[in-house]
């Protein structure tokens, strides 16, 4: 028996095309973007990691560095970190739909409801 349970982490996007990939699943996806040296993303980074534990079966939550993913930054047209977006895709689409977008501090509440809003659930423990 492990005295600790191996708790779910956000995944970490390695291109544009992976994001595709993690879209073709149906459920709602959660991106980070962020930045190191970026103090408000470092606020951030336990929230979203929480958040990929709690929605683990019903949502996806990932974490973009900025650096990393130019194409993804110019097609969500990020211009600061962290920036926030929700993702949709139903499984007969082409393409994605922005459900939920916010830059900065987010409240954990606030991204909570809005991925319940695009259809996640909370996971039950």
């Amino acid at each position: 028996m492990a005295l600790f349970k191996k708790r779910p982490k956000p995944i970490s996007l390695e291109s544009y095309q992976h994001l595709e990939e993690l879209l073709d699943s149906g459920k709602p996806v959660l991106v980070d973007f962020f930045q190191h040296g970026c103090q408000p993303c470092q606020v951030m980074d336990g929230i979203v990691n929480e958040l990929a534990e709690e929605f683990t079966d019903t949502a996806i939550v990932v974490k973009a560095n900025v650096a990393n993913v130019p194409d993804a930054l110019e097609t969500f047209k990020v211009r600061s970190t962290p920036t926030f977006v929700i993702l949709t895709k139903k499984p007969e689409a082409t393409k994605s739909t922005q459900r939920w977008r916010a830059s900065g501090l987010v409240k954990k509440d606030v991204l909570s409801r809005s991925l319940i809003s695009a259809g996640a659930s909370p996971s039950q423990d």
